[in-house]
């Protein structure tokens, strides 16, 4: 059953033709009035009435529970309102005689529609039987024309329920998928939030580190690296204003002049690719977060002295001689300095495009690429 959420409204209209379907009720209606010179006859007169208003209760009620997207009302309430009807037609029968019949067609029609199928057709098809083994009653006529009237509308409205019933489920499943996509947007949001963040503030430390300790030996020298500061933390709150927006504008070129800028601001000797004429276009953005991520590791963990970066067709590595921290080769294998949500980002953009992300142990330094399949 679907979870219930907040009642709609009920049409104008679909009241209004349930309320026509009560037509059929004018016959026991008018049988009662004929003989309302007895109690019998008031009593079927008020019997017929309140089964009217019995019955349109619990279509309104049903019809509400739908509008809710709860598929099957409680067994308690249908049994009650069901069991009212099953009474009040008894009642209508026994002071209206034959007439008083016509309630089974909608006593059908409520146990369609509050019962579920493997329990509803057993207690129709018992109510048909019933119904045919009345023409047994002297002077009463043939009971199979309302049998047959039974027998049809109760399958009409099944057949109406399994169309709601179809279109809750479908609402259903909408309302799962867009939860769906909400989380997956928020988690790729927040990885790409981490990815540059993360690169972006690891550069902006080390530079504060090395103006700090340059303020007093070469004042010219810190102010150079205050004014990159300035210029890293403007371009951190720009990237960050694309990701807020849905834009992820980062290119192969701009990752390298940016890792050899970061790399010689922290002291480490960078071995930069001067071209990626190498690379195909749909690898690019690949290997550009590949090298985003992997100097920023080597930055934040690795205290080397030497970074490489190396770039060909189908694979972009980043390598250094600090300290390493892996498990040996292979397809994701190892913790490696920095590993956690950087990484993890990084497998989900290779396994997007078809690729594998290879961590290695060099003893010293560590390496971390991704090679295209």
């Amino acid at each position: 059953m679907a979870a219930a959420g907040p009642p709609a409204p009920v049409g104008r209209l679909g009241p209004f033709f349930a309320v026509v379907w009560l037509f059929f009720l004018l016959d026991p209606l008018s049988e009662g009035w004929s003989r309302r010179d007895t109690v019998a006859g008031w009593v079927g007169v008020a019997a017929t009435v309140v089964f009217a208003v019995v019955y349109m209760w619990l279509w309104l009620r049903s019809r509400a529970d739908r509008a809710r997207m709860i598929e099957a009302p409680p067994l308690r309430w249908s049994i009650g309102y069901v069991g009212a009807l099953v009474v009040l037609g008894g009642v209508m029968v026994a002071s209206l005689g034959e007439t008083g019949l016509t309630s089974v067609v909608y006593i059908g029609v409520g146990l369609v529609m509050v019962f579920p199928p493997r329990v509803a057709w057993p207690l129709v098809v018992a109510l048909v039987v019933v119904t045919i083994g009345l023409s047994a009653v002297e002077g009463w006529g043939s009971q199979v024309g309302t049998a047959f009237g039974l027998l049809a509308a109760s399958v009409a409205v099944f057949g109406l329920r399994t169309v709601m019933s179809r279109n809750i489920e479908l609402v259903d499943a909408y309302r799962r998928n867009e939860n769906l996509v909400v989380e997956n947007e928020r988690t790729r949001f927040a990885r790409d939030l981490h990815d540059i963040l993360g690169h972006s503030l690891t550069v902006i430390t080390v530079k504060a580190e090395l103006a700090g300790r340059l303020m007093d030996v070469d004042p010219e020298r810190a102010r150079a690296e205050v004014a990159d500061l300035e210029r890293l933390s403007r371009d951190a709150l720009a990237d960050v204003r694309r990701a807020v927006d849905g834009y992820r504008e980062i290119t192969l070129p701009g990752e390298l002049s940016r890792a050899r800028l970061a790399l010689e601001a922290g002291g480490i000797v960078a071995r930069v690719p001067n071209t990626t004429d190498d690379v195909p276009g749909e690898l690019r953005e690949l290997f550009a977060w590949t090298v985003r991520e992997g100097v920023t590791n080597v930055l934040r963990h690795s205290r080397a002295g030497t970074c490489e970066i190396l770039l060909g067709p189908t694979s972009a590595e980043v390598r250094d001689d600090g300290v390493g921290c892996g498990d040996g080769p292979g397809p994701g294998a190892g913790a490696g300095p920095g590993a956690g949500a950087g990484l993890t980002g990084l497998r989900e953009r290779a396994v997007a495009a078809g690729a594998t992300v290879v961590t290695r142990d060099l003893s010293p330094g560590f390496s971390v690429a991704v090679v295209a399949r």
